[in-house]
């Protein structure tokens, strides 16, 4: 394994950021092979149907097969082991049906649309599923979005969708067939189907990368004396695009009357600022001080570069150069700890996640974790210490894993992808002194790229 860098403050060039990208639309080739490897785990796993619930905030494992998720009112989507499928749906994605990837049955629930709204054709919702018919399933698989993995209660059993559609499928279900928690089918890293993606997926991803770190590029240069949070906020807000996180543009204290959104505060020397965005495919994060040098920083916090800023930068780094297909998540996990100790730096969470159309979808990341990190999966480098008397540190971005024949059907297939990705290797490795193996494909354009003091543009953090 690669030691830990030195690092210094020094001088450099800005990463190139792309403007005007357009998206990477996912192929019918896509869709139906999603379909397939979700109809071969089932039948390894032994479910007769799965009951796919969606609304707007949870609905990425019903939008993986369906290719839309219902905004505004709730969904379900039923695929039975023998490919069949149904949609049922409210009054206002019923029209959504006939652009759905996935054909299925289509079935009218008012029960799923906003309140007030017309209630014609409405009968029980369990009549619906008898239409659909439950009646020879042994093994029901109900899928929200979350995968519980407490270790005191039984995680099979907790559902983390609406009770009067579990109630529903259990009065519907044959008498002795057994329902559980089947998200794990989703994301779970060792198993799960979304956890690992094609050339024609990440394409797909890289998009929403790409413009999270072009928009966190631009509103770091934004940043001056006197800027309104809302200035920045929609700087990081890009291309008419729907954020899959809170955009944040927070300067000085945080969370002032439980506030959680850009206001109209105005930015002041000394003060540190929080900057995030998201979009499907990637997020980009990056806190830091409204300085030009130390002499700025608050008089208890002088050392913030050597005290919090190079130790997580190091540890950034020692991510980056380390990370290789092959290797278990728990194993991953270690490494970062003995390097950069969770009882010294307070960090609290997984040091690195996997993402998708949600900002963080799971993690195999974690003690004595036996997931494999895998060709095909897409990390958001995700580690949050908290140093006391000190603010905040973050620099968070975007990276794909990929094999030789992952890379070489990128190349092939999506060249401008390809060259994007190619650029922005070659200034993490000339620019910042990163090394990188050949499995590690930047999505983001700000990969490595952190400066801590914001007023001072043309100098970063960079490796001896």
């Amino acid at each position: 394994m690669k030691m830990k860098k030195q690092v210094k403050w020094m001088q450099i060039e800005q990463p190139e950021i792309y403007d005007n990208v357009p998206p990477v639309y996912l192929t019918d080739e896509t869709i139906n092979k999603r379909k397939e490897k979700l109809l071969q785990l089932m039948k390894k796993e032994e479910y007769d149907a799965l009951v796919i619930y969606a609304d707007k905030e949870h609905g990425s494992n019903f939008e993986y097969l369906t290719g839309f998720i219902p905004r505004f009112e709730e969904a379900v989507f039923v695929i039975k082991s023998n490919g069949d499928c149904s949609y049922i749906l409210g009054n206002e994605n019923l029209k959504m049906a006939k652009h759905a990837r996935t054909t299925g049955t289509v079935y009218h629930c008012p029960l799923f649309s906003l309140n007030n709204q017309p209630m014609n054709n409405d009968h029980p919702l369990e009549m619906i599923l008898d239409q659909i018919n439950f009646s020879t399933s042994k093994k029901i698989g109900l899928v929200g979005w979350k995968m519980f993995t407490s270790k005191v209660q039984d995680n099979d059993t907790l559902f983390d969708i609406p009770h009067f559609i579990v109630e529903a499928v259990r009065k519907a279900k044959h008498e002795y067939a057994k329902i559980v928690n089947a998200a794990y089918l989703f994301i779970r890293g060792d198993i799960g189907i979304r956890t690992t993606n094609n050339a024609n997926e990440i394409a797909h991803y890289e998009y929403g990368a790409n413009l999270a770190s072009s928009c966190m590029l631009k509103a770091l240069n934004a940043v001056d004396i006197d800027v309104k949070e809302s200035f920045l906020g929609s700087i990081l807000n890009g291309d008419g695009q729907t954020n899959n996180v809170v955009t944040i543009a927070a300067t000085g204290k945080r969370f002032e009357f439980a506030n959680l959104y850009p206001t109209n505060k105005q930015t002041k020397v000394g003060d540190p600022i929080s900057l995030t965005t998201g979009y499907k495919g990637g997020l980009t994060s990056r806190t830091g001080f409204i300085v030009e040098n130390k002499e700025q920083l608050p008089s208890s916090q002088k050392d913030y570069l050597d005290k919090v800023a190079i130790p997580y930068y190091q540890t950034f780094v020692y991510w980056l150069e380390n990370i290789k297909i092959g290797m278990s998540g728990g194993n991953f996990y270690d490494l970062i700890e003995v390097i950069f100790p969770k009882e010294k730096y307070n960090w609290q969470l997984n040091p690195g996640h996997l993402v998708s159309d949600e900002e963080w979808m799971s993690s195999p990341i974690y003690p004595d974790s036996t997931e494999e990190l895998k060709s095909g999966m897409i990390l958001q480098i995700d580690i949050i210490p908290s140093i006391e008397g000190y603010a905040g540190v973050s620099a968070e971005d975007t990276i794909a894993l990929a094999n030789e024949e992952l890379r070489n059907k990128l190349k092939n297939e999506y060249p401008q992808v390809w060259n994007r990705i190619q650029k922005r290797r070659n200034y993490i490795q000339e620019q910042l002194n990163i090394h990188l193996s050949e499995e590690v494909l930047p999505l983001s354009n700000t990969v490595g790229y952190y400066r801590p003091y914001l007023l001072t543009k043309d100098q970063a953090l960079t490796c001896k």
